[in-house]
């Protein structure tokens, strides 16, 4: 058998060369995470990346510094330290999360990202006795320090001009226009579409195992068509709406859950109590649906709980009567 040794070092197995060597690719990639969040974000939030392409001038000069000084010290070669060769090393999120992220998250994730830098060349300070080098990170340690403030100034820089309120207002209606509106969707298809067969299944058979069968293929089967249908019915180009796929893979994945919510209870075999159950779950569902259309439609909540009531009810009752028939 063979023993895997962890051969990750901590920061105080490092050489005053290798603390550069770390130091400047950790500036690299900081700068150009800010580089690409501002890329992604500047055409609908240009404050926001005009802040961010900021933060990767300052951590770009930081990198050339950092370079200078280590070609006087250690000549033009710069070894590979990666961040996972260290123990305990600064973390960053990984590239494919920053395309997700919202501006607040975003905003959040920059302070972050400056605290934790600034605490790496605060620890590495001990770490040699060259007078040059603990200069250069005693003066990065302190830069980070105002660049976290320069972050939060920012902040209220924006929230003083109305741009911040802005961005907020534009995240929200794109987070209701990829997010909401298709979840919702498919959320009210699921649970209200898949009430008739369910429980027609239900009061036909006096079966929990019929009524479970027929409630999971009307779910999936019900997810899978909304899914589709959503992402080839915009591809979201001109109407601000996301990928289409992303957006059918939300309304389908909420229309299954929709409809799987009261079969799940058919699963207990005693069908007086598994009735109980799903209409429990139902009248939830229910209150659900017009809780998030008060909250993201900003439609009236007694308008919105009889709208879905009203809906909800007919359907249950459809299923009734032809599972009674």
């Amino acid at each position: 058998m063979i023993e895997i040794v962890d051969m990750a070092k901590t920061l105080k197995d490092l050489t005053a060369q290798e603390v550069l060597a770390l130091a400047i690719q950790a500036e690299e990639e900081d700068g150009r995470i800010y580089a690409d969040l501002a890329e992604r974000v500047g055409q609908d939030y240009p404050d926001t990346a005009k802040s961010l392409a900021a933060m990767h001038d300052e951590e770009d000069g930081h990198r050339h510094r950092l370079i200078e000084l280590y070609r006087q010290k250690f000549g033009e070669h710069i070894p590979l330290i990666r961040r996972q060769d260290v123990k305990g090393f600064i973390t960053r999120r990984p590239l494919w999360m920053n395309k997700i992220l919202t501006v607040p998250m975003i905003r959040n994730e920059v302070e972050t990202m400056e605290e934790t830098a600034r605490n790496f060349y605060q620890a590495a300070i001990g770490q040699t006795s060259d007078a040059a080098v603990r200069q250069l990170l005693g003066d990065l340690a302190a830069e980070e320090s105002k660049h976290y403030d320069m972050a939060e100034a920012m902040d209220e820089r924006q929230k003083a001009s109305g741009a911040r309120e802005q961005e907020d207002k534009s995240e929200r209606r794109r987070f209701v226009l990829q997010i909401v509106q298709p979840g919702l969707a498919g959320l009210m298809d699921g649970s209200v579409s898949t009430l008739a067969p369910v429980f027609a299944a239900a009061f036909a058979t006096h079966q929990s195992r019929d009524a479970f069968l027929v409630g999971m293929a009307a779910s999936i089967g019900a997810g899978i068509s909304m899914g589709f249908a959503e992402a080839m019915s915009d591809d979201g180009v001109l109407s601000g709406r996301g990928h289409p796929w992303a957006r059918g893979t939300v309304c389908g994945l909420m229309t299954t859950a929709g409809g799987i919510g009261h079969t799940l209870p058919f699963l207990i075999s005693n069908f007086h109590w598994a009735m109980v159950i799903a209409v429990a779950i139902v009248a939830v569902e229910l209150g659900i649906i017009a809780w998030i259309r008060h909250r993201y439609m900003d439609t009236p909540l007694l308008a919105a709980a009889f709208q879905v009531i009203v809906g909800g009810t007919l359907v249950f009752i459809v299923g009734i009567l032809i599972g009674s028939a």
